[in-house]
């Protein structure tokens, strides 16, 4: 996998075992399945589906809006938030405002967005973009605090990490109408049900239920990494260096604790 907050490097530490992850598989896939996700909540694609499904072919309550010369904070400027800030200013006439610890001012200037302090983007974005680690400087990124600092109708994306945005106070500003929609394709307490079948049993999460009951939220069971390239780049990638390892190889991926 790319993160390692999933991984007890501690105690892999403790025990001697090397633990290797492939940080970049999948940047275009990421990127690409953001774009989606924001697409199919703006033009109601999903409503639309299953409308037609069922013979209704009504265009009452599809009214979306466009994309182009909308204001975008993307948070984040890795190779994934890079890609969707291009994507975003190039390909779709936005206005791309970014925040970024390290900023890159080079691909700025080549991919036409402008970097802002994190304030400035939460307040001038219409649409919210995550793509930034999850350490335990970003948890929690987006809370009270700082969602109230965003316009109102302003639409949130993460296809990052669960922990960067606290749920409570995400269904907070979405019951009071601040929040126009979320698309997220990660959830904070997604390990109890994320990459399972559980269409069988009871969904005992009521943070969970309560995102999934409001009609202008659309959640997927992260999936943004999942596509043909991106599996078969993690397979060569982490056959290669456990290969390496085993020859007592330099490995560029190895996984550290910071403990």
């Amino acid at each position: 996998c790319a993160g390692t907050d999933n991984v007890d490097l501690p105690t892999a530490t403790t025990l001697s075992l090397t633990t290797i992850h492939v940080p970049s598989y999948s940047p275009h896939a990421v990127a690409e399945f953001t774009i989606g996700l924001l697409l199919t909540l703006i033009r109601k694609y999903h409503k639309s589906f299953n409308r037609t499904r069922e013979g209704n072919f009504s265009l009452s309550g599809l009214v979306g809006f466009n994309l182009h010369g909308k204001t975008v904070g993307v948070i984040g400027t890795g190779q994934i938030g890079l890609l969707v800030a291009k994507i975003l200013s190039r390909g779709f006439g936005c206005e791309v405002v970014a925040y970024d610890l390290y900023p890159n001012e080079e691909m700025a200037q080549e991919y036409g967005f402008t970097y802002k302090s994190r304030d400035e983007v939460l307040r001038e974005a219409d649409i919210l973009t995550l793509h930034c680690p999850l350490t335990p400087s970003s948890h929690h990124l987006l809370d009270d605090s700082t969602l109230s600092l965003t316009k109102p109708g302003v639409v949130i994306i993460n296809t990052s990490r669960g922990g960067l945005i606290d749920t409570k106070s995400l269904i907070r500003f979405l019951k009071s109408g601040h929040i126009g929609a979320l698309g997220m394709d990660v959830y904070e307490g997604e390990k109890e049900y994320f990459f399972r079948d559980g269409s069988r049993g009871v969904i005992h999460d009521d943070d969970l239920m309560r995102l999934m009951s409001f009609y202008n939220v659309l959640i997927t069971g992260h999936q943004a990494f999942l596509s043909k390239e991106a599996l078969e780049a993690i397979a060569e990638t982490s056959v290669g260096d456990m290969i390496r390892v085993g020859r007592g190889e330099k490995v560029e991926r190895l996984a550290k604790s910071k403990g």
